[in-house]
């Protein structure tokens, strides 16, 4: 673990008495990774910019209603999950077209560079459903364990668990196609 001159404890209790330094000290050290959650779900960087402010506002809104103050990343990110299903609810996305899965499915005889794997990857994750996407997400890119991501998206262990495992396969279907032809 990292050694912080202050912890993320330390600057919710102050922000939750009117500290704003302290509660800006708060977002910086989260914006980060909660706009690449946000984005990576939904696939929009704009919109995951404004989803981002739109947690983040709640947050300090709901601040002094955290109950357990060492759950804080649980309770963050559980904001910004809901956020996302709220935006798919309003918005109501295209389905994308055929033709830009399969490209995406197609295997690469060699990576250039991180930026098109990394394109490639958020491809493939987009052709995740939500719930499987999200707990992905959660897992690898945040960390989180599944007991706390079950908290964060309020379902029970196991099913974080089938939906990270179901997701892994469906991720390693697209990015590396099964070579059964030999």
């Amino acid at each position: 673990m990292i050694f912080r001159e202050v912890e993320d404890r330390d600057l919710i209790l102050k922000a939750r008495r009117g500290d704003v330094d302290a509660y800006n000290v708060l977002v910086s050290r989260w914006e980060r990774r909660v706009f690449s959650f946000i984005v990576r779900s939904i696939g929009d960087r704009e919109e995951a910019l404004d989803l981002s402010q739109d947690t983040f506002l709640k947050v300090y809104r709901g601040l002094r209603s955290l109950q357990e103050v060492e759950r804080f990343p649980q309770w963050l990110f559980r904001i910004a999950h809901n956020e996302t299903i709220s935006w798919r609810r309003k918005k109501r996305p295209e389905p994308s077209e055929d033709s830009e899965l399969e490209r995406a499915a197609m295997p690469s005889t060699r990576r250039e560079n991180a930026a098109e794997l990394t394109a490639a990857v958020n491809q493939a994750l987009g052709t995740l459903p939500e719930e499987q996407r999200q707990a992905v997400l959660l897992k690898v890119y945040q960390g989180f364990k599944f007991h706390e991501i079950a908290e964060i998206t309020g379902v029970p262990v196991s099913t974080v668990k089938s939906r990270v495992y179901t997701g892994f396969e469906a991720l390693k279907a697209v990015l590396a196609p099964s070579r059964s032809s030999a």
